[in-house]
């Protein structure tokens, strides 16, 4: 019976008539199971393609299986290929139905066809049903002493295939040593490789727990193995051969001489077309000469040229592998790339990561011989479409002028961005000049020329407007605008958005009152009346340190805030040497593309202990397994005094006897000024929970200060109001996940830690403890010095059940000192004052 003809596609799975179909294949397959017929092998043919699309397409096809089996008697490889391929999808889904195909590939095992005995020996090591490993072994045996080539090499990948079913069974069989035996013995390249391959990974995984399989893997790397090895290394393919050399790697030679003769071996494969071949080569030398300090230097200017052939060759992914270990080596010495500095310039064909990357080597390799050529390189990139390309070539230009002794025409090319009149441009070089003032006072002449011609209204990036506004305080006395355009800034200060240019404001205007003090009063008493009432806790507390100095001695504040300045001589380096030769050990490795080492991207433990793509269900609490840090649902509000320091106590009984600490900004009368106190709040007690600072009266401040401030009436601004939190709050994961994915972020906030709360943080349980002293609890954390990241939630007091949540992702840099926030909240309204409440609790982390 002829099977019907296909006139229109097959349905999707999800339709009927899919199983109707099914059943008539079943029908089918059925007849012609047997049949000798003329023709029934095509019509086979034709059946088991229309199930392999089926299967293909995720129509559920394993019912066919006993057919499917049935059918198989056949001398016809393209059947066979399509049998083997239907058997190993459904075999570990249906383990009971893999019973059933046991014997015919057990027969196909020992047909006359080598093709057909390596691909049924193919099969039934790919069945991965622990059930049936006890067939496996006898063919595999069996496979390995096969007189072709190509069987040997399924069986060598097979035993690979049984250890990952079942360790035991591969060890007690005495696959390992039957691989080592044909590994140094087979004629065929294919099959050593394959040996190797298989042989490395088994004694490798096996070696963490058997201290015999530890000695055999140290065997591997013998100098009989190594050498053999290396021998045969031009008759493996481009896959073998990286796998040779990556063993070669970690050998360790007894003598020098070895080094040499094993460099000389391998000396041609630097010339090879195959990009992994040179990077594993390179990496045999590299680390072989690591401890020759002249001949390390000399493997440099060998392996130079073979790199930079194959950057300008293939395609730009592959230019990109390449380059980003040129990059690697460019910065470990730098000096040696110096006189290639053109092979570095950027092509109008390449994509803008290979461009970023070119850019920083440039900067790297540029010396008082190549400036000149490369600063005017780099200039012509600053007017490049690509806007990320001309900010990087803008920040390569201060780079090197930060690292040359000889800045003239760097400094000029600079004020010439500043001409451009273009927003990222300007706001680019507007940085790098503050930078360069620092190291380069002698240059501000110049520069301030230039920058006082710059608008402060045409400058929009808050790290820019940062760096517009240190130069206006800093060289106020020769800019004769700078009062009057830090008066401008400050009127629209409830405009800025960036608290980084909050801060500098507030430093400029008393630098420059210092400077020129008739022009600044008014301006100066503004700034600091809006600082105090800022709800940035960081811009607050700078306004009122200033205030208090001020109020105390004009001069001594003058020393402190404006004192003389020495140059800088070196910026920080963003990554460490140890970092650095980290990522050298694992040359032609991901770590060399990603730039950092390989345990920042492999090991659960650097990731954190919890996944967060969509499924905040899976995170696990960081805090688990440390019993002196409570979960959060067993927190009870007798608890609470437990989990609080002796310092902490002492300062909340220090509240309740002085009432709340917390200063409002000063308010000014004429020519006399008074702070207001304020009572004792009612919910004193419970400060440490809702976060408000606590007041206390001070002096009356002096008449002098504030007649030479001339201030103006202040308001009184707001103090943050006060929240709070629920102590017996719970929340489970599951609601958090949803609560998480559902509601928007309300607010994201920079903050900073106090230099006892970043001394503090050596594990993420400690953060977690001082919170839940605060009544902000955390459901997951994790990281390592010096990134954390925490997820924390709290309930307001007197909330329903099930409302009145905020959630917080805190992501914490104890380099920086810095924490990021994002604030999520059911009642948004509340989001600014649970964040301050949230910032009062880190800076009192530490705190003794």
């Amino acid at each position: 019976m002829a099977p019907p003809v296909q006139s229109q596609r097959l349905p999707p799975p999800s339709q009927p008539s899919g199983k109707g179909e099914v059943g008539e294949l079943k029908t089918q397959l059925r007849q012609l199971a047997g049949s000798r017929a003329a023709g029934a092998e095509d019509l086979k043919r034709e059946l088991y393609k229309k199930v392999i699309s089926y299967m293909t397409v995720g129509i559920d096809v394993s019912s066919l299986f006993s057919e499917m089996v049935m059918c198989s008697a056949t001398s016809d490889i393209v059947l066979k290929k399509m049998c083997y391929l239907y058997v190993g999808n459904y075999a570990k889904v249906h383990p009971d139905l893999a019973l059933l195909t046991i014997n015919f590939l057990q027969k196909d095992c020992q047909d006359e066809d080598p093709m057909i005995r390596g691909l049924a020996l193919r099969s039934l090591c790919s069945l991965r049903v622990k059930n049936l490993v006890e067939y496996l072994v006898g063919p595999l045996r069996t496979g390995l002493q096969d007189s072709n080539s190509y069987v040997r090499t399924v069986a060598a990948i097979g035993a690979l295939k049984l250890y990952h079913i079942s360790p035991s069974t591969c060890i007690d069989s005495d696959f390992p040593v039957a691989l080592k035996a044909l590994m140094m013995h087979d004629p065929d390249a294919k099959v050593v490789a394959s040996c190797l391959s298989s042989l490395q990974e088994i004694l490798t995984l096996e070696g963490n727990a058997s201290e015999e399989s530890s000695k055999e893997r140290e065997l591997l790397l013998s100098k009989p193995v190594i050498y053999f090895l290396l021998n045969r290394i031009r008759e493996f393919s481009e896959w073998a051969q990286c796998l040779v050399l990556d063993l070669v790697s970690k050998y360790v030679p007894s003598e020098n001489s070895e080094i040499f003769d094993i460099m000389n071996l391998l000396e041609d494969r630097l010339q090879h077309a195959n990009s992994a071949v040179v990077l594993a080569t390179i990496n045999v030398f590299l680390h072989l000469t690591i401890s020759m300090a002249d001949v390390h230097q000399q493997v440099y200017e060998r392996i130079k040229a073979p790199l930079l052939t194959l950057v300008g060759s293939g395609s730009s992914e592959q230019s990109y592998a390449v380059l980003s270990h040129l990059h690697l080596l460019v910065m470990r010495a730098p000096i040696l790339f110096s006189s290639d500095y053109k092979h570095f310039y950027c092509r109008y064909s390449d994509p803008s990561y290979v461009k970023k990357l070119k850019l920083e080597m440039l900067t790297a390799v540029a010396n008082e011989s190549n400036t000149y050529e490369i600063v005017t390189e780099l200039s012509e990139y600053a007017a490049n479409v690509d806007v990320l390309i001309a900010r990087e070539s803008i920040r390569a230009v201060g780079k090197i002028a930060l690292q040359q002794y000889d800045v003239n025409a760097i400094v000029d090319r600079l004020l010439q961005f500043l001409e451009m009149e273009k927003d990222y441009v300007t706001a680019e070089t507007l940085v790098l000049v503050k930078d360069l003032l620092r190291k380069y006072p002698q240059w501000s002449q110049d520069c301030i020329a230039v920058v006082g011609n710059v608008s402060s209204k045409n400058v929009e990036e808050p790290k820019a407007k940062a760096a517009l506004v240190w130069m206006l305080g800093e060289y106020s006395q020769d800019m004769l605008d700078a009062p009057y355009i830090l008066e401008s800034l400050i009127d629209s200060w409830d405009e800025e958005d960036s608290a980084e240019v909050r801060l500098h404001l507030l430093t400029a205007i008393t630098k420059c009152f210092f400077k020129r003090p008739p022009e600044t009063q008014k301006a100066l008493g503004a700034a600091l009346a809006a600082g105090l009432a800022d709800a940035h806790q960081d811009v607050h507390d700078r306004a009122l340190f200033y205030y208090r100095l001020l109020q105390h001695d004009v001069s001594v504040a003058e020393r402190v805030i404006n004192p003389p300045k020495q140059a800088v001589s070196v910026f920080a380096d963003t990554q460490n040497s140890e970092v650095k030769d980290r990522i050298f050990d694992e040359f032609n490795s991901l770590s060399v593309i990603y730039q950092e080492p390989s345990y920042m991207f492999i090991d659960k433990e650097h990731r954190g202990p919890f996944e967060f793509s969509e499924d905040i269900g899976a995170l696990t609490t960081g805090a688990s397994s440390d019993n002196s840090v409570l979960p959060s649902q067993r927190v009870e509000a007798s608890d609470n005094d437990l989990l609080l320091s002796a310092s902490e106590k002492e300062e909340n009984r220090g509240i309740a006897t002085n009432g709340s600490l917390a200063y409002s900004a000063p308010n000014y009368n004429g020519s006399s000024t008074a702070l207001v106190s304020h009572s004792p709040s009612p919910t004193a007690n419970t400060s440490a929970a809702s976060g408000g600072p606590s007041m206390a009266s001070i002096s009356q401040p002096s008449i002098e200060i504030d007649d030479l401030l001339g201030l103006g009436p202040v308001t009184t601004p707001t103090p943050i109001p006060a929240l709070n939190l629920n102590s017996k709050t719970v929340l489970d994961p599951a609601t958090f996940q949803r609560k998480w994915g559902q509601l928007p972020i309300a607010l994201t906030q920079d903050c900073s830690l106090t230099a006892q709360g970043v001394a503090s943080l050596t594990s993420p349980q400690v953060l977690l403890r001082h919170m839940q002293g605060h009544l902000i609890q955390c459901i997951a954390s994790g990281g390592q010095h010096p990134n954390f990241k925490f997820f924390f939630f709290a309930q307001k007091s007197e909330a329903p059940s099930g409302a009145g949540f905020f959630l917080v992702e805190c992501l914490v840099n104890t380099s920086s000192s810095k924490a990021h926030l994002k604030v999520k909240a059911d009642e948004a309204s509340l989001s600014q004052d649970f964040a301050a409440l949230f910032q009062s609790a880190l800076l009192k982390f530490g705190v003794s």
